[in-house]
């Protein structure tokens, strides 16, 4: 080929000669490699890296149907073709963006692909061919065919070329030469599926989240900052971080709150303003009774309208579909535990049904947030739903070994981008989550992530993330301990709080008495665990009021170690019919047959009997209920200690229920006056000198004082001033006939 030559385009001879973006020559005309410019009109030109193929006839130059769409090329058209050279110091890409999609929108896989390894294949495949900007070319990766388009070309840096550091200077080119060391970027085409992985991609052009307008000073929540920053730290950390970190984490984003807490607590404004911030649609409102419809059916149809917005999107955009938010006034219209709802139609059921499948079922959405709001006693509480957990216990929980095996599971992408810190040991967290379900060890993980990013987020008036620290993130141990104490607690099994707060002022070993009752206790909880002749052990601890009972009975389970520990409590029945007091033991000893190793404290008998001497009165059904419970044995391969206590033997074994259990330990007062000084002593209330006097005043007589009321009797002496509290104590203790 001379300076310039007319030829005829052609069609490309084979589909593997289409995919290698070159012009295809007969060897007469061109060599392989050369760069030619060919000019379809006075004013087109267009560059192409030209390939030699005996199949094409001499003078005729092939073009493939991207090549031919893009230079705007009919097969027969006359061109003109000329060589074009390359200035290296000025043409060389340094970073080329591509624009990507399926060639063939049928043929869409919803498999991750790698970004990374695309682009180091695209460079090895088109090393040293031409690009020019608005280029489309095919690519073929996976076996799955791509098609793309040249958005963008950077120039490289002449000072790298020399072997010098970078100047910093970005030039940008139309054309330019592709080189072993230029950088591919790809860029999902707008409404793509694509799902592209790794490092080779843009950080996607997306909306931010907060509303930019926003002002954490002018958000008019009074007195519920801590309640506000455990919703954004869990709720929304992780959509305000950039989504490439948020997907090599492998987090899910949270997609219900529930806010509960009694009228007036700002449930109602604390929703009204995360949908204000939130630069997204405008929320949904639902009054839980609006849902609700006379016809069969409509009640769940109402429910799958609300979510129908979100699916389509989610369905045409993936990823990159905005946050739709519905919040539920009055979930608890809607949303009854299954199975306890007072209609036989069960039409209640079927709706939580829908809700849960909805926002936890199988195809679940990514781009919902659901907050719910019902009436509760006590203070607002938030929490944040992991997933449906009523049935994990039927389903058995986890083993320690299971345990490991979801944590590495969950973790795992983490690891393989070394997001998690050396610090956080698995085998540790395994052993800490007793009673944890597979979702909620999921929730763990979630939350210790969105633990770690919170570091990262400067929210002061406004939200930013902290990029060059972002960079850096890692999930330490402390991020998960965080969240194990204070986030994820275990649905089912032992409630700390519930026998802590039975023992807050710790064991006081005044004398033998208690240290016989806690070793005998310590022997009962070793038959449970050890003989399989006797998987059911019961022990009543009686003794008179103020005694201790209580506590000792906590203390024993709670050294126990037993994954399941529940306290069967009449302050938690107050105002019960007969019934539903009989249904709630039921429930608590139902929970424990389903453990493989159980304990229950079933605390102050005589109260839940509705024991009184005037009359005398008590509940039968409740005394008939527990006597079957006491002698029934747990399932097979399970074991169960139940701890009873009361004040009252006389009482019980008059109601026959005293040879129900298998044994029973006496729980004594404090009887001499040595034992009262060693009582006082171990509390340390006070001195020396002050229990000297006491010592005095108490030696060789006959006391008869329970620890509970002595403690209360300190307390009451010690407002006092110093030089009364003695005189005081030893006139409370006479008061008392102690």
């Amino acid at each position: 080929l001379g300076c310039r030559s007319t030829m005829q385009a052609a069609r490309c001879p084979t589909d593997e000669l289409s995919l290698t973006n070159c012009a295809v020559v007969n060897e007469k005309d061109l060599q392989s490699g050369q760069h030619v410019t060919v000019k379809t009109t006075p004013t087109h030109k267009f560059v192409f890296t030209v390939k030699c193929h005996h199949s094409v006839v001499p003078g005729t130059i092939a073009f493939s149907l991207p090549q031919r769409k893009w230079a705007g090329l009919s097969i027969g058209q006359e061109v003109e073709v000329s060589n074009y050279n390359f200035d290296k110091s000025k043409q060389c890409v340094g970073a080329m963006t591509m624009e990507i999609d399926f060639l063939q929108k049928k043929s869409t896989d919803s498999n991750p692909f790698d970004s990374d390894k695309m682009a180091g294949e695209f460079i090895q495949q088109f090393n040293n061919q031409g690009f020019t900007v608005g280029q489309q070319l095919v690519f073929s990766f996976c076996d799955k065919l791509f098609g793309l388009l040249v958005k963008d070309i950077e120039a490289m840096d002449p000072s790298i070329l020399k072997g010098e550091p970078a100047s910093g200077k970005k030039q940008k080119i139309e054309i330019g030469l592709l080189v072993g060391n230029s950088q591919v970027i790809f860029e999902k085409a707008e409404s793509s599926s694509l799902n592209l992985v790794g490092k080779a991609k843009t950080k996607e052009a997306r909306q931010t989240i907060i509303n930019p307008d926003w002002n954490f000073e002018r958000m008019g929540i009074g007195g519920l900052d801590k309640e506000f920053s455990d919703i954004f730290r869990r709720a929304f950390a992780s959509r305000v971080f950039p989504p490439d970190i948020v997907e090599q984490m492998g987090c899910k984003h949270v997609k219900g709150i529930l806010l509960y807490g009694p009228p007036g607590c700002g449930k109602t404004l604390m929703a009204r303003q995360i949908g204000k911030m939130l630069n997204a649609r405008e929320p949904k409102i639902v009054n839980g009774p609006e849902i609700l419809n006379k016809y069969v059916g409509e009640s769940e149809a109402n429910i799958r309208k609300l979510f129908a917005e979100a699916e389509e999107e989610q369905k045409r955009l993936g990823a990159n579909s905005g946050l739709h938010i519905i919040i539920f006034d009055e979930l608890d219209a809607i949303c009854k535990q299954r199975g306890t709802g007072a209609s036989s139609t069960g039409v209640h059921d079927t709706v939580v049904n829908q809700l849960l499948s909805k926002i936890d079922g199988v195809e679940q959405l990514n781009n919902i947030l659901v907050i719910g709001m019902r009436t509760h006693s006590g203070i607002l509480t938030v929490e944040v739903w992991p997933c449906d957990t009523e049935l994990k216990a039927w389903k058995g929980l986890p083993a320690q070994k299971g345990r490991l095996q979801i944590l590495n599971i969950h973790t795992a992408k983490m690891r393989e981008f070394n997001l998690l810190s050396s610090d956080v040991d698995l085998s540790e967290l395994a052993a800490e989550t007793k009673n944890y379900s597979g979702a909620e060890l999921e929730g763990l993980v979630r939350a210790a992530q969105s633990t770690a990013m919170n570091r990262h987020i400067k929210a002061s008036t406004t939200v930013e993330v902290d990029m060059e620290k972002a960079e850096k993130l890692q999930v330490h141990r402390a991020d998960f301990l965080g969240s194990l104490n204070n986030d994820i607690k275990p649905a089912f099994g032992t409630n700390q709080e519930d026998y802590s707060s039975y023992i807050m002022n710790g064991i006081i070993k005044w004398g033998d008495p208690v240290t016989r009752v806690l070793d005998d206790g310590e022997l009962l909880v070793q038959q449970t665990k050890n003989s399989d002749r006797t998987p059911l052990v019961s022990v009543l601890l009686e003794g008179p009021p103020h005694s201790g009972k209580t506590a000792l009975a906590a203390k024993i389970s709670e050294d126990s170690q037993f994954p399941f520990i529940k306290i069967c409590s009449p302050d938690k029945m107050i105002g019960h019919s007969e019934i539903s007091k009989c249904q709630a033991i039921k429930k608590v000893f139902d929970d424990a047959y389903k453990s493989q190793l159980s304990c229950v404290v079933v605390d102050d008998i005589e109260r839940l009997l509705d024991y009184v001497p005037i009359g005398p009165r008590f509940s039968n059904l409740v005394l008939q209920a527990l006597l079957v419970l006491l002698k029934k044995p747990p399932p097979k391969g399970r074991k169960l200690l139940i701890i009873g206590t009361t004040s009252r033997k006389d009482v019980l074994q008059e109601m026959e229920m005293l040879d129900a259990f298998s044994t029973t330990i006496h729980i004594p007062n404090i009887s001499t006056g040595e034992h009262l000084v060693e009582a006082l002593e171990l509390l340390g209330s006070f001195t020396d000198k002050e229990r000297a006097t006491i010592a005095q005043q108490v030696k060789g007589k006959r006391v008869w004082i329970g620890i509970k009321k002595l403690l209360m009797l300190i307390e009451m002496s010690l407002q006092m001033d110093q030089e009364y509290r003695v005189s005081k104590f030893l006139s409370l203790l006479r008061d008392e006939g102690a």
